[in-house]
């Protein structure tokens, strides 16, 4: 038997993207808390730069609602809204706006029918299926015998793999989305050059999270990889 799925070396392949994940989540944490400090001189809520830039688009019915959390924010093409947490709806921080303009950024993708977008949102429920059975079958195949198990074991890297695809679609509609919130941020009028510079810091800091959970998932399928083979050896 392989041993404990949990405890053995090859944990040693993900480390780095663990460690990899914590510092951007430190990262996004801080530069936010540093940038909301600076008020900036349109004196725009987060709310209200979004809407500015939402407006200048043309999507006028899109909403803007509340949510409860700390950078919580998103936006649900289901409803046409975007939800800002409260330190990014009511603060008038580059980094509030920053992060209210990007999720704005991701309703013009919906309206301009971005394709890495489409994508993703018609992924999430074949992703969420195939997360939910992937470790299952894994563990399955990794405690019956190794002939038999192989299979189950190939099933759940399989689904393992919707997963990871799902973190690599993930990257350029989330670049692509601070690329429009930046440009939008400039040619409505909402930050000044010096603040663009403070906003384009906290969306750059964002970004690594999503490069974090893109590393961890890849690491976490090669470790799958490696057990299975020696499993089955």
């Amino acid at each position: 038997m392989f041993g404990f799925f949990y405890y053995d070396w090859t944990i040693l392949i993900v480390l780095p993207a663990m460690i990899l994940a914590m510092w951007a989540q430190f990262k996004v944490k801080s530069t936010f808390s540093q940038y909301s400090k600076t008020r900036t001189r349109a004196g725009l809520t987060g709310a209200m730069a979004a809407r500015r830039l939402l407006d200048s688009n043309g999507l006028y019915d899109v909403n803007i609602s509340m949510t409860p959390g700390e950078l919580t924010d998103h936006y649900n093409p289901k409803d046409k809204t975007l939800y800002l947490s409260k330190t990014v709806h009511d603060s008038n921080s580059a980094a509030a706006i920053g992060v209210a303009c990007h999720e704005a950024g991701h309703a013009l993708q919906d309206a301009k029918a971005y394709a890495p977008l489409k994508l993703r949102m018609g992924m999430v429920p074949v992703c969420n299926f195939g997360s939910s059975l992937a470790m299952p079958l894994f563990l399955i195949g990794l405690f019956i015998n190794p002939e038999l198990g192989w299979g189950f074991m190939l099933a759940g890297i399989a689904c393992f793999s919707l997963a990871t695809f799902f973190q690599l679609v993930t990257l350029p509609v989330e670049f692509n989305a601070s690329r429009r919130a930046m440009e939008g941020m400039r040619d409505c009028g909402i930050l000044y050059e010096d603040e663009l510079s403070d906003a384009r810091r906290v969306l750059s800091a964002a970004a690594m999270t999503y490069v974090a959970a893109l590393a961890t998932s890849l690491l976490s399928l090669l470790r799958l990889i490696v057990i299975a083979n020696r499993h089955r050896d």
